[in-house]
């Protein structure tokens, strides 16, 4: 049976393998706790759950035992601790901890040991984090707060749709959300009975994939509703090549699928306020905007050029990021004239071949491998063009950093990047919704076309200054996810019986 519609706002259980400031490796540390943040705010009862790695152990106060789960077979014992992690001096969220030192306590990662490997026990250490969700969602739960909802997020919550499906009494429904389709959660097919799934949940219309137990499928397949975190990349991924494999269950359950766009923190990315940045400005005040260039020019080695364009980009050198597509037209770039300045790490090969490049081009390219936070800061609010050219970007952060700061973003038109950037074009200026440049195949001459342009509207002053007064003034708060994501979880006060 399922859980009676709602009258009330309703209780959400966020399930999530890592949470920021406690554990983080990636975009989903920081989805984590802010849009529970914002639920928050708008007076929704969401409560996390997480493991208990030593940073969640160590990281939070007063963690009350609340239930004990001793008769799990498949798994060792584990306590349920709660306690609540403060996002801001205004907001906290409630936290639910899987207290498992075998699983959990240990050194290195969420995911992998010291050395970089992957724990060979991960189909255990997060069946169980999915096992507690699902008896936290049904009336098998010992406590007293019920959700209507578990909402779970990538392949570590992925089973607990699953075990929802198969609970026969009432139980909460289920939200999956993609975060990255890459990340799958795949292992041989006798975890589906180690982890206490039946044995008839391994087919095709199940957990079954090429062969092995994915985890993200079975979230896929049996949850109510599916989310990504961008509209766009909700469709790429129901066909190839961003499907991963899953593009015929994805296509199948496209009218289960939505895409909502992530948030940034408007408090730490705002150019008003910023404590990092040389001089802080306003859409209003944009001429203050040249002190911030003049300052970065000169801390990456640059030579001081106010009219001289300069773009920049940040992130992981890797291949998908389109890293080799920036090699190519680095020296053309060069030539126009322009300036690039390069933060990041990654890809060795790549790594090296961008240190070469810039000892070519003293004092017109500069990169420096690794990452620092201030200087992030510093380059969204001194570079006047950022550059993505990312094969694929599920959502994607930097480009609405970049619109805030008034530093037109150019990127490739996929994924998040399309749904947050809007081409500049004579309507879209007229229309007052341009915001950057978008070139749609992923080769150098189409990339280099697409700087060109941003160069030419860089040389009129007031174009560029329309363009950049256009980013400033959208809205990426968390209060907009927060709000699509209510009107979700509203909708789904039951969930529905029907799959595909």
């Amino acid at each position: 049976m399922s859980s009676a519609p709602l009258r009330s706002e309703p209780r959400i259980l966020f399930i999530t393998p890592e949470v920021f400031p406690l554990c983080k490796t990636g975009g989903l540390g920081d989805v984590s706790a802010a849009l529970p943040a914002a639920l928050r705010v708008m007076r929704m009862d969401v409560r996390l759950l997480i493991p208990g790695y030593p940073q969640v152990i160590q990281g939070l106060k007063l963690k009350r035992k609340v239930a004990e789960f001793n008769m799990l077979p498949q798994f060792p014992s584990a306590t349920l601790r709660s306690a609540k992690l403060s996002v801001n001096t205004s907001t906290s969220i409630p936290v639910f901890i899987i207290d498992c030192p075998e699983l959990y306590q240990r050194e290195g990662g969420p995911y992998q040991d010291p050395a970089g490997q992957d724990w060979p026990d991960n189909a255990r250490r997060f069946g169980l984090l999915c096992k507690i969700a699902a008896i936290l969602a049904s009336d098998a739960s010992p406590l007293t707060w019920r959700p209507h909802l578990a909402h779970c997020n990538d392949w570590q919550s992925g089973l607990a749709p699953a075990y929802l499906h198969f609970h026969q009494g009432h139980k909460a429904a289920s939200i999956m959300t993609i975060h990255n389709l890459a990340f799958q959660g795949n292992f041989p097919p006798e975890n589906v009975v180690q982890l206490g799934l039946p044995a008839a949940s391994f087919g095709i219309h199940g957990l079954e994939y090429y062969n092995n137990m994915s985890f993200l499928k079975g979230g896929i397949y049996y949850a109510d509703h599916i989310t990504t975190v961008s509209p766009n990349y909700a469709k790429e991924i129901q066909s190839e090549p961003l499907g991963f494999g899953m593009q015929g269950l994805l296509a199948a359950r496209q009218h289960h699928i939505s895409g909502i766009v992530n948030g940034i923190d408007e408090n730490e990315w705002n150019p008003a306020s910023d404590p990092y940045i040389a001089r802080n400005y306003s859409s209003t005040s944009l001429s203050a905007k040249r002190v911030n260039k003049q300052a970065l020019q000169k801390e990456m080695g640059l030579t001081p050029d106010s009219a001289i364009p300069l773009f920049a980009t940040i992130g992981r050198i890797t291949h998908q990021k389109g890293y080799d597509l920036l090699l190519q037209v680095a020296s053309q770039l060069v030539e126009i004239p322009a300036q690039l300045i390069i933060l990041g790490s990654g890809d060795k090969t790549l790594e090296s071949k961008l240190i070469a490049l810039a000892k070519s081009y003293p004092g017109k390219i500069s990169v420096r491998i690794g990452y620092s936070e201030s200087m992030s800061h510093k380059i969204e609010a001194g570079a006047d063009c950022f550059l993505m050219p990312s094969r694929f970007e599920p959502c994607g952060l930097n480009q609405m950093y970049s619109q805030r700061y008034g530093t037109p973003p150019l990127v490739h038109a996929t994924g998040g990047l399309l749904d947050t950037v809007i081409d500049c074009t004579p309507s879209t200026l007229k229309d007052k919704s341009a915001s950057g440049f978008l070139f749609d195949q992923m080769t150098a001459n189409d990339f280099f076309l697409a700087i060109k342009q941003a160069v030419a509207a860089y040389r009129v002053p007031r174009t560029w200054q329309n363009l950049q007064q256009n980013g400033m003034n959208k809205d990426f708060s968390w209060r907009t996810s927060a709000t699509a994501y209510r009107k979700l979880y509203l909708s789904l006060s039951a969930p529905s019986s029907s799959k595909i």
